[in-house]
Parts: structure tokens; sequence; C-alpha cells
């Protein structure tokens, strides 16, 4: 997998967005791995970590006799979570750059792998099931996140950001625009949909909780819909007008300088299964 086959790669604030969206997210993954039980001394693997990731809980959850291991294929990303590893004083945590697609880590030689928004924006499913399952060890427990988009709103109602305009003209809200751009780059926007069956295909039957949080007015979290887009925005121009893109941006960005506009996220899907053989 090179650097291009990741839609956001090399973009402006990206290592900023994955940083605020572990922050974000942190807690429901310490609640799904209290749910999955103790971790102390466990070796686990946290693919495509990103600035953050599951760094920091998994070093917590493995404890100090345990071992991480962060990868990532992009040496920016992963000079971005050395960073934070080293500011937070992780020990048991090492990264290494390793593809996706084609991993040199040794099969068979991890308690749990876990990787987050991975299919939604690269697609090839089956694939990386392939290459968790291969990873990790029988009786280990692969864990998959991906999101479900149909929750993420604001309130009050931000037409520009997540439904269709009706002002005459035919253009559709920013977060569907978002899916498109995705599905035309190879990912996969419904990959909540479609997780649990990656699991069954493989002789696995997997347990599923989900998550929504409500972000306050002026929570940066919010601006996540126009952070993606300006990281998309050559692609999202090669299938919308240039004039109705930029009326949904403009729109969207005064719908978000309402003070007292909140809003939903994003489910975050949430499924785990142990290797059997």
């Amino acid at each position: 997998m090179s650097r291009s086959s990741y839609p956001l790669a090399e973009q402006a604030g990206e290592l900023e967005r994955l940083q605020l969206q572990s922050r974000v997210w942190e807690p429901s993954g310490r609640r799904l791995l209290d749910e999955i039980g103790p971790g102390q001394g466990a070796r686990v693997l946290d693919i495509g970590c990103g600035a953050m990731c599951w760094l920091r809980v998994l070093s917590e959850w493995v404890g100090p006799d345990g071992e991480v291991v962060g990868t990532d294929i992009d040496e920016q990303m992963l000079s971005g979570a050395e960073q934070f590893v080293t500011a937070e004083g992780l020990g048991n945590v090492t990264l290494v750059k390793d593809d996706l697609f084609a991993s040199e880590l040794e099969p068979s030689s991890f308690d749990l792998v876990h990787a987050r928004f991975q299919i939604a924006p690269l697609g090839r499913g089956p694939q990386q099931m392939a290459t968790h399952l291969r990873l990790v060890r029988p009786g280990g427990t692969v864990v998959l996140e991906e999101l479900d988009p149909l929750s993420w709103h604001f309130i009050p109602p931000a037409p520009a950001l997540a439904v269709p305009l009706s002002r005459g003209v035919a253009v559709q809200g920013l977060i569907p625009l978002l899916g498109d751009a995705f599905r035309r780059a190879g990912g996969d926007p419904n990959a909540a949909v479609t997780v649990l069956e990656l699991f069954r295909s493989a002789g696995i039957e997997p347990q599923v909780r989900a998550e929504v949080q409500a972000l306050p007015p002026g929570h940066p979290y919010l601006r996540l819909p126009l952070q993606f887009a300006t990281a998309l925005d050559g692609r999202l121009r090669s299938f919308v007008d240039d004039n109705e893109l930029d009326q949904i941006l403009e729109e969207a960005e005064r719908e978000l300088q309402d003070p007292g506009r909140w809003g939903l996220t994003f489910t975050l899907v949430q499924c785990w299964a142990r290797r059997t053989t």
C-alpha cells in the first residue's frame, strides 16, 4: 500500500486531526478493553496507528510487562506517533513502518490486533481481515472499529453539512459527498455495516458494540466534515461542480459559526472476536 493509497496522506492538518480524533474516542477504547478482559503482559498490535490511535490505551492495558507495536506506512505519521510516545513516556510502545497489505510482521505473534477506520478509506476488507487473522495468535483477539455516518448530524440542523440543500439548486450536503469521495477512491464508507460479515466469512462469530458522542458548541471535532473536505478537495471537485461545492463549503462554515450549534458524531461500531484456530 503506497502513501497515495490513503486518500488523506500528506494533507495539511492530518496529523492534528488524527490526534484529536484519537482523544475523542479513547474512552470508548478503554470501555471495549474492559469488556475484553485483562491484558497484563500481552503483546498487542495497533495497525495504522497514525499519530496516536490506541497506543496510549493499549499501553495502559498491557502494563509494564506487556508490549505494544504500532504500525503505519506513513513516515510522517510515525514521526508524530514517536513524539507522542516520548512525551507520554510510553516505554512499552514500539513503532514500526509496515504495509497493511504486505505486512512483514511475524505471523501469530500478537495477543490482540486492533485497526480503526482502515476499511472505510482503503476498502479491501477481506484482505485486511486476512492480515489481521494471520498476525494474531490462536485464541487472540481481533478488534475492528469502523464508522456509520447515519447518526452524524447537527442541532439546530445544518443542511449544508448533513442533508441536501433546497435553494433551487440540486446539490448534496457535505457529509454524503465525503462518502462518495471515499468510495470513488476505492474505500468502503459502508464498512460498519459489513464488518460483522468479514468476521463471519472467516468462520468467527463476533461481538459488537457502538457509541455516539455528543459534541458541545465550539468542540473542535464538530469541524471534522470541513477538515475532510479540505483534504479531499481535489477528489470532490472531480465529480462536484466547483460553484456547487463552494456554495456548500461557505454555507457549512457559516453553520459552524453558530455559537449555539452542537452535534452528534457518526456512530463508532466496534467488533471483536477471538481467532479460534
